[in-house]
């Protein structure tokens, strides 16, 4: 699948009117105005929801680093987030407490952006906090700050680095270019040029970048042109201009012959990666090269697909990973070689099917199908103000790197218009020569021998918005399968889930994978359509589906667009009822999730969490079993067809269904397009499945398991127990009690280890809803020489919490503050109302449920978190699972005396 979203691609050029009928049926209005002091503003209005994005892009990303210091753009992106000089805190407090949402900071290599979504009232905040920290920076920086976060930086590249095929982007990006050229090193930079950071290195950084005239700012949703002038003028008319910036010039470095690296890193599955440096973004034929991508490798219907994992199967899964930047840009084929299949198989099969395509080009039918499934992405993705793909970062994006925020419509016409042998000519200019390969292949297991505005105060958050959520209506079809359905007319789309109760759970008795691997494979053909039809056919209608599973459901996705729902319906419907499991469907499903297992057997967080769950529940229980649902090589390997079956028939049924709907359009509308498609699904005369969820006694004491991943950079940390159902009359206290103790960003566990020791990206507290008992768990991954401290830390947080430091009145005020300013903002997509819905209809919550959700949770007192925490948690008696280096941490561990100590292999097996 392409990696980039259409929205990341569309900035052309500026200055232009572009129209089509798709280019022109998507909009988005914007008035844009520059301060004296050179900021630009963009705003856009959008009253759906009563919030507004804020989105603050700098035009400096690691490009604009010099060898020797590099890291220096994403480690002042951490610094933006410690405090500025009139607000010393940490920035993200004052946004909890007013419902922020889509709140972050990125840097990449042309530019470094900081977002948030606020409630209306909370703008003034907002903007106040975003300006002292352009204009008010300088002072707050001091060592003390600039180690921590140094620390921290430091740790997410060794998270980063710690996952399988984890360092692969950055051999890649460094053997794409020549030495010297500004995308030659990684964003996060080394760990050299890290430590030697100094304070005067930092500061100089800010003086030479963070001008007012290198910064644009969107503004969109619930605000107007007049009301942001005054705003900003108020609250960043001071901030100075900032010195001229000399831009580089595009710098393609198109190669003329193939360059071949190889690696070895410890993943289950040899990878290749086939890279070509392409057109700058800039061009038009960055564009089309989006296209291409698609082509090749966007999806089940794409040339690259079916030849290497559905004809030849000889790969697990095959994509492109296209990244249009300033001075050049790089087209990456990347494939997963099937065990026993060599890297150079795969590379002649992807040599000849660009061949093919160079020699050929796309067909007419190709072609629309991706136009189409372009668009449908990007008419998504303007659903929103903010966030990933948002307008704002749409808007923003545009006017950083085009000059123009409305230059996204140049690139939309661009794909609109370009025919089949445009796309040919242009794969042809960029892919006929100079391919970068790098093979990676799994180590083999061995044993080691103006004037401002106010600061004294931070600006009041004002009274929280109205929530606005729809009305919920229901109805049931004919064979009795039950709708619940609200109306939402943001965007001509209908998106639907229709949850089954089966699930993970539904496996016990049976065969472990089974609910996973069964309904994974009722996309992969019908008794009308095989996999490849049933893909060409939702691709060109602009449908998407998902199949979902947790411990307690089965559930499939579906999003059409409004003017396609018909036969987008009666494809749903034939998959849902007649699944055809056809033997090459399965056998290659089957191999799919063998190796999908041992990729999470390789991963040092799903490691943890495929063993913990067993250890919790017991192996006598519905829910003991690896929490990825994908079960055993040994379980899969032995589902029959016939199980699949059998799990269709007692499962997936419309009496055993509840399907919940979110769309443009009336339920009157709605229901007779549905009875004439999923209406006339009948039920089975056979009874259907049912789950046997009995209690689980509480543990008596603690045990700790370790899992041994020789080299590891971190340990992860996994620790749990079970606490009751998120049905229970308790949830609610339970819920603010964990997010008191680690379920937030600013909550005791992250500030401990993240911000005081600065040992982890991040460490947290979790429960993971369930019908049946649920666990809460605490995860840390934390760097391995501090394993041992990490633990101790995580121990004593937890102990203090039930006693010498209980839950406070002020904590409590934070987070009620926090859950109910954030709802206005919570659901401005047609998804996010259709996952509270669908939470609503799984633990059988009122339908009001939302909507009294504030009124709940301000009724909470300090005393019921206080006793909920005092009954439910015991940190004496956890299950610690802990993945790492065993030659370097087990001796620590073992002499915190936790609990018994035993070691497991991947599996969960005892090492003896």
């Amino acid at each position: 699948m392409l990696k980039k979203p259409l929205a990341l691609a569309a900035l052309l050029y500026a200055g232009q009117t572009f129209a089509g009928p798709l280019t022109d049926s998507v909009e988005i209005p914007y008035e844009s105005f520059t301060l004296d002091n050179g900021l630009r503003v963009v705003v856009h209005t959008d009253r759906k929801a009563p919030v507004v994005a804020v989105n603050v892009w700098y035009h400096v990303g690691s490009k604009d680093e010099k060898p020797g210091k590099t890291g220096f753009a994403h480690l002042f992106e951490h610094l933006m987030f410690n405090g500025s000089e009139n607000y010393p805190g940490e920035f993200f407090e004052p946004f909890e407490k007013a419902g922020a949402t889509n709140m972050n900071g990125t840097t990449w290599l042309d530019r470094t952006n900081y977002f948030e979504t606020v409630p209306t009232p909370a703008l003034d905040m907002a903007l106040w906090m975003e300006s002292d920290r352009m204009g008010h920076m300088l002072g707050a920086i001091d060592q003390a700050k600039l180690d921590e976060q140094r620390g921290v930086v430091q740790n997410e590249k060794r998270q980063g680095e710690n996952q399988p095929y984890g360092r692969s982007w950055d051999i890649l990006q460094k053997a794409a270019f020549p030495e010297g050229h500004p995308y030659s090193w990684s964003t996060i930079g080394s760990m050299e040029d890290l430590n030697a950071a100094s304070l005067e290195d930092v500061k100089q950084w800010f003086n030479e970048y963070y001008g007012a005239s290198n910064a644009v700012v969107v503004l969109a949703g619930d605000i107007d042109v007049a009301t942001a002038k005054a705003k900003m003028e108020k609250y960043f008319g001071f901030v100075q201009p900032g010195e001229p910036i000399d831009r580089q010039k595009a710098w393609v470095a198109k190669r003329t012959d193939t360059k071949r690296v190889k690696t070895q890193d410890r993943v289950p599955q040899a990878r290749l990666y086939k890279s070509w440096n392409t057109a700058e973004l800039a061009s038009t034929d960055a564009d089309v090269m989006q296209m291409v991508g698609e082509l090749l490798a966007g999806g089940k219907n794409s040339r690259l697909y079916k030849r290497l994992v559905h004809e030849d199967q000889i790969a697990t899964s095959v994509n492109v990973a296209y990244f249009p930047f300033e001075l050049a840009s790089l087209f990456t084929i990347i494939a997963d070689a099937k065990p026993g299949v060599s890297l150079a198989e795969i590379e002649r099969v992807i040599d000849e099917e660009i061949a093919l395509f160079l020699k050929k080009g796309p067909s007419k039918k190709e072609l629309e199908r991706v136009r189409t499934s372009l668009f449908a992405g990007f008419v998504r993705g303007v659903e929103k103000v903010g966030g990933w793909g948002g307008k704002s970062d749409i808007l923003a994006s545009n006017a950083v790197y085009m000059g123009d925020p409305g230059a996204y419509k140049k690139s939309l016409l661009t794909m609109e218009e370009a025919s089949t042998k445009t796309v040919q000519s242009v794969a042809k200019r960029w892919l006929s020569e100079g391919d970068l390969v790098l093979e990676v292949t799994p180590f083999p297991k061995m044993a080691a021998s103006g004037q401002d505005a106010d600061r004294s105060q931070v600006p009041d958050t004002g009274a929280v918005p109205q929530l606005s959520f729809p009305a919920i209506e229901r109805t049931e079809l004919s064979n009795g399968l039950k709708v619940v359905f609200a109306r939402r007319d943001t965007v001509p789309q209908v998106n639907m889930s229709l949850q089954f109760d089966a699930g993970y759970a539904a496996d016990f008795g049976s065969k472990l994978g089974l609910a996973k691997l069964a309904s994974g494979t009722m996309l992969e053909g019908t008794k009308k359509r095989d996999a490849l039809e049933i893909a060409e056919q939702l691709e060109s209608l602009g449908a998407e589906w998902t199949v979902n599973n947790n411990v307690d459901q089965t559930t499939f996705g579906l999003s059409a667009l409004k003017t396609n729902l018909r036969p987008t319906l009666e494809i749903y419907a034939d998959i849902l009822g007649n699944p055809a499991f056809r033997e090459a469907d399965v056998e290659r499903k089957r191999s799919l999730a063998i190796a999908g297992i041992a990729q999470e057997k390789s991963q040092p967080v799903s490691m943890a969490l495929r063993t913990l769950p067993p250890l919790l529940y017991g192996s006598d229980h519905a829910y003991g079993i690896p929490l990825t649902g994908s079960g055993t090589e040994e379980s899969v390997k032995a589902i029959t067809i016939e199980d699949m079956k059998n799990f269709h028939q007692q499962w997936i049924r419309p009496d055993n269904g509840t399907l919940i709907v979110v769309g443009a359009m009336a339920l009157e509308e709605l229901k007779p397009e549905l009875e004439r498609t999923l209406g006339k699904w009948d039920a089975p005369k056979s009874a259907k499945g049912e789950k046997k969820l009995h209690a689980v006694a509480a543990q008596d004491s603690a045990s700790v398991y370790l899992i041994d991943k020789p080299g590891a950079q971190q340990s992860v940390i996994l620790a749990g127990q079970l606490v009751p159902s998120a049905k229970d009359e308790s949830n609610l206290a339970l819920d603010m009690a964990n997010t008191i103790l680690g379920g937030a960003f600013t909550a005791r566990l992250n500030m401990n280890l993240r911000e005081d020791k600065h040992w982890a990206y991040g460490a947290y507290t979790f429960m993971l809803d369930a019908q049946a008992q649920q666990p809460l768990m605490a995860y840390a991954p934390v760097q391995t020489d501090k394993t041992k401290e990490a633990l101790a830390e995580v121990q004593k947080e937890l102990r203090d919490y039930l006693g010498k430091r209980p839950a406070t009145q002020e904590e409590l005020k934070r987070y009620q503050m926090n859950k109910v300013a954030k709802l206005p903002g919570s659901y401005e997509t047609m998804n996010a109302v259709l996952g509270a819905m669908a939470e609503q209809v799984r633990f059988d919550r009122p339908d009001d449920d939302v909507v009294t959700f504030a009124k709940r949770v301000q009724s909470l007192t300090v005393e019921q978190v206080r006793d909920v925490a005092r009954a439910e948690m015991t940190p004496e008696n956890l299950v610690w699972v802990i993945v790492g280096d065993l030659e370097k941490i087990r001796a620590g561990v073992e002499s915190l005396k936790l609990g018994k100590v035993q070691v497991l292999d991947a599996d969960g097996k005892p090492v003896k």
